[in-house]
């Protein structure tokens, strides 16, 4: 438990607001070990990816088991810190998401606040707080104070018009970070605002971005933390093998344009 204590603390240490963590994520073994081949210091896995990959979708719905299954032979795989996107918790107790987390061999965690039992609901803010504090506290009793990624999700679901989706947005990020959350994680906040988010944080701010290096350039100096690519990269990895295949196919395959993927995915 004292090598999970460790990445633990490895991965927390790496959240430099203005020098940001930058996150590609996993999603398989080789996806992971190129990650960590290609010298970055974390692997961090997309649920939407992942769980694609073992024929499942994301929605909080998946077979728990196969779940941390597929985090665990990613977490085997690599050396370096691994930090697992938990979709909601897929409805587990807080303590049973730390065992689960640990056994697994990962140090960190996403838990969102939308309500998958409730399509196109947030969880309320004060109980989602209270969930991330207990599951700070579980890390702890087991000795490894685990990193806490505090997924917000009013720009997924559309709450209220887009001021007071800053407001509550900046609100539920207070509760969280009070509540024990390291960093917080608006998905899909416009770029635009991410400057009025940060006029008025001093937390950890991690937001989503293609792998794209001057993306990653201009969010440093907005002074973020994290930088997540989510699924952005299995599914570049996907079009250019469609691209490859509508390349080497012969004209009587070729049934789809070579875009036909990310035209699908949009």
């Amino acid at each position: 438990m004292s090598d999970l204590a460790d990445a633990a603390a490895a991965l927390r240490s790496l959240h430099r607001p203005g020098s940001p963590l930058v996150l590609p994520n996993a999603w398989d073994i080789p996806s992971a070990l190129v990650i960590e081949q290609a010298g970055f210091p974390v692997v961090g896995t997309s649920s939407a990816a992942m769980l694609e990959a073992i024929g499942h979708h994301d929605g909080g719905n998946a077979p728990v088991d196969d779940v941390f299954a597929a985090i665990a032979r990613i977490a085997k795989a690599v050396t370096v810190p691994v930090t697992a996107d938990l979709e909601d918790g897929y409805g587990l107790p807080p303590v049973e998401i730390v065992d689960r987390l640990l056994d697994a061999g990962a140090v960190g965690c996403n838990l969102e606040d939308s309500d998958h039992r409730h399509p196109g609901c947030l969880v309320d803010a004060k109980a989602q707080a209270e969930r991330i504090e207990a599951v700070r506290a579980a890390g702890r009793a087991r000795g490894v104070d685990l990193v806490v990624n505090a997924r917000i999700d009013t720009w997924v679901r559309q709450v209220g018009d887009p001021h007071n989706r800053l407001e509550e947005t900046q609100r539920r990020a207070a509760l969280y970070s009070s509540a024990g959350a390291d960093c917080v994680f608006p998905i899909l906040i416009p770029e635009t605002q991410i400057g009025a988010f940060m006029a008025s944080w001093q937390g950890g701010l991690n937001v989503l971005a293609p792998p794209d290096r001057q993306t990653v350039l201009r969010l440093a100096s907005f002074g973020v933390a994290r930088i997540s690519m989510g699924p952005h990269l299995s599914s570049a990895v996907r079009q250019f093998l469609a691209d490859l295949l509508s390349e080497i196919a012969p004209p009587s395959l070729r049934r789809h344009g070579p875009d036909s993927y990310s035209a699908a995915h949009k």
